[in-house]
């Protein structure tokens, strides 16, 4: 087969071994703090969302991101989801309104990878924000395939 047509975010790509931490026996604490995490899953009224940062990341971001965990994830709520694969999205818009509205929360971090199809996890934040009476400050975050971060900046709302 010559090409590949379709999605970026399907094209195979083969990362190489990096020599950094190969045979490390280092163990890091997962910074979790909550369960469930799948966005279809949650509970907006969740006690860990009240007043919270909320990390909403794209299934695929923790994998690439060596450091997701120290990083992105320290002292937030976490939340997952895909916006290409997961079926239901519309109820992701109303459960977003509910952690702007009704449990308040502080922040909502959108991470993202580099393909197309990973944009609209953000829309879906933007569109929660638009129907809210209450205005949340959103960053999003674009992550290479390899885990690098590529773009990091707050939403203009």
């Amino acid at each position: 087969m010559s090409g590949f047509s379709g999605c970026p975010g399907s094209r195979m790509v083969e990362f190489k071994d990096s020599p950094v931490g190969a045979g490390s026996e280092v163990k890091i604490p997962s910074q979790l703090r909550q369960w469930p995490i799948q966005l279809h899953l949650v509970s907006p009224e969740a006690p860990y969302y009240q007043g919270a940062d909320v990390v909403l990341a794209a299934d695929c971001v923790p994998f690439a991101m060596g450091n997701f965990h120290g990083d992105f994830l320290k002292g937030k709520a976490l939340a997952i989801a895909c916006p290409k694969l997961d079926a239901g999205q519309e109820t992701y818009v109303e459960k977003i309104r509910s952690w702007y509205e009704d449990a308040k929360i502080n922040t909502l971090t959108v991470m993202i990878m580099q393909v197309p199809c990973c944009r609209g996890l953000l829309a879906t934040a933007m569109q929660a924000l638009q129907g809210s009476k209450r205005k949340v400050p959103i960053k999003y975050v674009v992550v290479s395939l390899q885990g690098e971060v590529l773009q990091e900046e707050w939403v203009e709302t």
